[in-house]
């Protein structure tokens, strides 16, 4: 098959030495200021109903730079300090197509810690990377190669709550190839008792991984609550040790969510799911850490991009579409059915069946009926913008 040339970027973690540390730790404060003062001029500007680019932004930190007061921001690279510049013009203009909130000031504590590096501001040499400002190659754990004769063209580094160190290359990987076409497709309904059904009427087991570490996670913020609040030494090593907790949550099921998605892709050329609104649904208590522990979303994002990649096809049917309540037999709408009954039985044809099967069932017969009449109907094929295909954008003027 023909390969394709799909960006794709691999993350590595590395152990940096002191004065790395040091010097990244203040490469993320650095960006941190410049995002979040470029943020407010744009805000005050558009008070007065004032646009102001990135052009403007980018003469504004040159500006700053020659400040007392901020003088200190030309001790790290210039590069990621511009590059938070072109992540706020991004996030502006994710709002005013409404595919995102106004964009928010980052925070020491609850924002990520990052720094994104082009070309010119680092080396890839032999195995080794080094960035600007540094004299010495990152210390990186390489857990899979690069693709043969790729290079990055851009470098992403970041530390996470728990303490951990990452680098993400992001390069072009020839081996990424279409898949041989099938002819099988399958309707997915994700659920919480089963992650997912499958139209086939195979049932994948939720892990549960926060309640597997349920126990372990409340000791830990035992722990954090019983320190004092403040900056001090023991309260953030506290809160590190709940942060590791979480992230071995995430981690785990990151790879389980990975594993299942390039099955499904590799085994079928049409997918049908339900486009959830997982935000609102989050919303009720009674259900909010079960949705969250599922994962649902990044089910979705994940096989979505892993079919773009080889070639398959993900129909997104409408959230208002009744897939548990619909016969898939007879097409008999039953009136109302409460989530605790899992079996019913049709009134038409006598029919008994399983509500998730059912339902994903139901979700395959209306995303084919998508698939060859096309948009216009209720269920909706998703973009790779992430708005259906019978919206239409309308522009906004930006600030």
């Amino acid at each position: 098959m023909k390969a394709t040339q799909v960006k794709r970027a691999l993350k590595y973690r590395f152990y940096p030495t002191d004065a790395q540390a040091a010097e990244l730790s203040r490469t993320f404060g650095c960006v941190r200021k410049v995002y979040n003062l470029a943020l407010a001029a744009r805000t005050e500007a558009w008070a007065r109903r004032e646009r102001v680019s990135y052009g403007q932004t980018s003469a504004m930190l040159t500006a700053w730079k020659r400040t007392e007061e901020f003088a200190y921001l030309n001790q790290v690279s210039s590069v990621p300090l511009q590059q938070a510049l072109r992540h706020l013009q991004g996030a502006f203009t994710n709002f005013f197509d409404k595919r995102a909130k106004y964009p928010r000031f980052k925070s020491r504590k609850r924002s990520r810690s990052s720094a994104e590096y082009t070309r010119s501001a680092f080396r890839f040499r032999d195995g080794g990377l080094t960035l600007a400002k540094m004299a010495e190659p990152l210390g990186i754990v390489w857990s899979r190669p690069l693709p043969e004769g790729a290079s990055p063209s851009t470098v992403t580094v970041s530390q996470d709550a728990a303490g951990r160190w990452y680098v993400s290359l992001l390069v072009e990987d020839p081996t990424i190839q279409r898949l041989p076409a099938v002819d099988t497709a399958v309707g997915i309904d994700v659920g919480l008792d089963h992650l997912l059904t499958l139209s086939t009427g195979e049932k994948i087991t939720n892990p549960r991984h926060e309640r597997a570490d349920r126990a372990r996670l409340a000791k830990a913020q035992r722990r954090l609550a019983r320190k004092a609040r403040g900056e001090g030494a023991n309260r953030a090593k506290a809160r590190r040790k709940v942060a590791k907790v979480y992230a071995r949550i995430a981690d785990r099921r990151r790879d389980h969510l990975h594993q299942l998605t390039t099955r499904l892709v590799r085994e079928h050329q049409t997918l049908v799911i339900e486009d959830l609104a997982v935000r609102n649904m989050v919303r009720n208590h009674s259900l909010a850490r079960a949705i969250s522990d599922a994962g649902w979303s990044e089910f979705r994002s994940t096989l979505e991009y892993k079919a773009a990649w080889y070639g398959r096809e993900v129909i997104a049917v409408d959230r208002f579409f009744p897939s548990s309540k619909l016969c898939s037999t007879c097409g008999a709408v039953r009136s109302g059915m409460p989530l605790h009954v899992r079996v019913w039985t049709c009134g038409g044809y006598g029919a008994t069946h399983d509500r998730d099967v059912n339902a994903a069932r139901n979700l395959l017969a209306v995303g084919l009926t998508v698939s060859v009449c096309g948009a216009g109907v209720r269920p909706q094929r998703r973009t790779p913008g992430g708005q259906s295909a019978t919206k239409q954008k309308t522009p906004r003027r930006e600030p």
